[in-house]
C-alpha cells in the first residue's frame, strides 16, 4: 500500500484492514489451529507452563507469542512456521529441563541461583546489590508477611524464578524495625525499644556504643534503637 492511499477516514481499511472478507472465515480456523497448537506445545513442557513462570518458561511463552501472531493475521503466511517454531522451544526446553537435572552447574547458568536476602536477622547487603533489590523492597515483602522487625527473620531468600520464601526466626531476638519511619504510632503500638543497637543500614546488632563506630557488617555509622516485638 502506497503512503497516500492512508486516509484518516478511511474507516473500512482501519477497521477491515485490505484482505476479503473470506479471510476473516479463514481467521476462525488459524485461530483453532493455533490454539491446539499452544495447547499441545503447554502441556508437552509440563506443569511449571501452569504455574509461576521462571525465566526460561518465559523465554518459551514469548517465542510462542511471537509464533502465532503473524500466521494468525496475514493472509499470505501459512502455519506450517507456526508448528515449527513451537517445536523448537518444546524440545529446547526439554533440553533444559533434563540438563538442569543432570548438572547442577548448568541449572545455575540457565536458571540462577539463590540468593539469602536476610541472614539471621541482618541485611544480606552484597546479594541484594547484585540481584538488584532494594532495601524497600525487601522491607515491603517482609511487612507483607506481617513481620515487623528483622529479629523476626531466620531468612529471606530470593529464589531463581524471583519469588521470596520467607523463614521465620522461632525465637525472635531483637531487631531493627522494618515499620515506615513517618508510622511512629503504629510502630510503638507493635514493638518497643530494646537495650540494643541496630545499624540502620544492614541491620546488624550490637550491645554497647561506645562512639562514632563503624558497624562491623556494613562499614556505615549509623545506629538506631533495636526494637522487640509486643506480645499480644
Amino acid at each position: 500500500m502506497k503512503s497516500e492511499d492512508i486516509q484518516l477516514s478511511d474507516w473500512q481499511r482501519i477497521l477491515l484492514g485490505d484482505v476479503p472478507g473470506s479471510f476473516f472465515i479463514e481467521v476462525i480456523f488459524r485461530t483453532l489451529i493455533v490454539y491446539m497448537i499452544l495447547m499441545v506445545s503447554m502441556r508437552l513442557m509440563g506443569k511449571r507452563m501452569e504455574a509461576a513462570l521462571g525465566r526460561n518458561e518465559m523465554i518459551s511463552m514469548v517465542s510462542l507469542a511471537a509464533a502465532i501472531g503473524i500466521p494468525l493475521q496475514s493472509p499470505d503466511r501459512g502455519l506450517l512456521p507456526a508448528l515449527i517454531i513451537a517445536v523448537v522451544v518444546v524440545l529446547t526446553q526439554h533440553f533444559i529441563a533434563k540438563k538442569s537435572m543432570e548438572s547442577e552447574k548448568f541449572e545455575e547458568i540457565t536458571q540462577d541461583n539463590i540468593g539469602a536476602l536476610v541472614e539471621d536477622g541482618r541485611l544480606n547487603l552484597a546479594i541484594m546489590e547484585a540481584t538488584r533489590i532494594t532495601r524497600e523492597r525487601v522491607f515491603g515483602q517482609l511487612r507483607f508477611k506481617e513481620v515487623n522487625h528483622l529479629g523476626e527473620v531466620k531468612r529471606l531468600y530470593l529464589e531463581a524464578n524471583g519469588k521470596f520464601t520467607f523463614i521465620e526466626n522461632t525465637k525472635p531476638v531483637a531487631g531493627l524495625s522494618i515499620i515506615p519511619t513517618w508510622d511512629c504510632e503504629f510502630k510503638m503500638r507493635i514493638s518497643k525499644d530494646s537495650n540494643e543497637l541496630a545499624c540502620n543500614h544492614c541491620g546488624h546488632i550490637k550491645e554497647k556504643y561506645l562512639g562514632e563506630e563503624e558497624c562491623d557488617s556494613c562499614g556505615f555509622i549509623d545506629w538506631v534503637k533495636a526494637v522487640e516485638s509486643i506480645s499480644e
